[in-house]
């Protein structure tokens, strides 16, 4: 039985090639990083099947929830500057009363929002707005919401609904669309070649695109073929496509605020730096610190739906922390006893992550893709395929 138990591990981390049958090795990215370097560790697959592309630790890949990171450091720089509150009503920016149906008389602020205590839920992809329609009409649905939970008295409800929110008050507030902001005030100033839904990435890095397979071998996104998509937000229902009469701020789910980020492994450990320095030269201490602290910790772990079993034990404003040893947790990936803050990501087939340990400012930064669904989880409470790349990179003497 353990043998076949092993087997069936191994076999998880291999697609079969709908042509031939042939086993292929995911593509997998794992990069460490200080405040001086960053070391590629792991660099195998593809990028691109089709083309034969061998992938490299500059090639651009959809990371995943790994964005409401970047979202958040985009809120924080305009916190900085003095143009965001955290705990202000943001139906002052928004310019509509925004409130749980349930509990009307209770403002909802930034703070509740980035750290998933609004008492927004999740539906079917109901976070994924077209263009033409608007972020008001669909939060007027009151299953998106915990009847039973108000805004920020401590329930936590990790949600990828909150970001659509979140990138529609950086609109109101700045006049600009969220993907423009977030090139100016995030992107540029770091110095990478990121961008959200291919909205500001270099011609070089839409012809680096890694392509996202699911674990069965089909195509699930970003099957470029060097060229940039022809729509780069989901279209109208009508099926066309024009930004140009799109007023900032009625939908600012366009731009997958929650997951949309496209960037390099080597960037991403670049971001990372950044948090190892402790956001010197580009967030206040003060702002990095209230960034960076828990907002929410509980008394075990949480899965996505608040519900017990989860890897939710600790979180703050857009960061997840992970090794929290508090009882009844399940979350320390690294299976060593550290802190470290970051984020995780999981969508189409790819697992990605990036984790620093703020004491010794040493973290990495990787993805691996076509992994399963229903992948094994291991004892830390993430994937089997995660515990395998952090435990590969820390053997390989990190």
């Amino acid at each position: 039985m353990r043998r076949a138990r092993l087997i069936a591990v191994c076999l998880a981390g291999l697609s079969m090639s709908p042509s031939n049958a042939t086993p292929v090795e995911p593509a997998t990215v794992a990069v460490t990083f200080d405040t001086r370097s960053v070391q590629p560790r792991i660099v195998q697959g593809l990028a691109d099947r089709a083309a034969q592309r061998a992938i490299t630790a500059d090639d651009p890949v959809r990371i995943a929830s790994i964005s409401k990171l970047v979202t958040a450091l985009g809120v924080m720089r305009l916190v900085d500057a003095g143009v965001l509150h955290l705990d202000r009503d943001v139906s002052a920016y928004l310019g509509w009363p925004f409130r749980h149906p349930a509990f009307p008389d209770s403002p909802i602020t930034l703070r509740m929002l980035l750290s998933h205590q609004a008492g927004l839920l999740d539906g079917a992809d109901e976070y994924v707005i077209p263009l033409g329609e608007t972020l008001r009409d669909r939060l007027s649905a009151a299953h998106l919401w915990d009847a039973a939970q108000a805004p920020g008295s401590g329930g936590f409800h990790y949600a990828n609904m909150n970001f659509p929110v979140i990138a529609s008050v950086i609109e109101a507030a700045t006049g600009k669309r969220f993907d423009r902001v977030m090139t100016a005030r995030v992107f540029r100033p770091l110095m990478l070649d990121a961008c959200f839904n291919w909205s500001g990435c270099s011609p070089r890095a839409i012809r680096r695109a890694v392509v996202l397979y699911r674990s069965t071998g089909e195509v699930a996104r970003d099957d470029l073929r060097g060229r940039p998509p022809a729509c780069i937000v989901v279209p109208a229902a009508d099926g066309t496509c024009d930004l140009s009469g799109y007023r900032p701020g009625a939908n600012g789910s366009l731009f997958s605020p929650q997951g949309g980020v496209r960037i390099s492994a080597r960037d991403l450990a670049r971001i990372g730096q950044m948090l190892a320095r402790r956001g010197k030269g580009f967030l206040k201490p003060r702002t990095f610190a209230e960034m960076t602290r828990n907002q929410w910790a509980g008394s075990g772990g949480l899965d996505e739906q608040g519900e017990p079993g989860g890897v939710f034990c600790a979180y703050g404003l857009g960061v997840h922390r992970i090794g929290t040893r508090g009882a009844g947790c399940s979350d320390d990936l690294f299976g060593d006893g550290v802190t470290r803050i970051g984020h995780s990501g999981e969508a189409y087939g790819l697992r990605s992550g990036l984790w620093l340990d703020p004491k010794s400012g040493r973290g990495l930064a990787f993805f691996t893709a076509q992994v399963p669904d229903d992948a094994p989880v291991g004892p830390s409470g993430f994937t089997r395929r995660e515990e395998d790349v952090v435990s590969r990179v820390r053997l390989g003497g990190d």
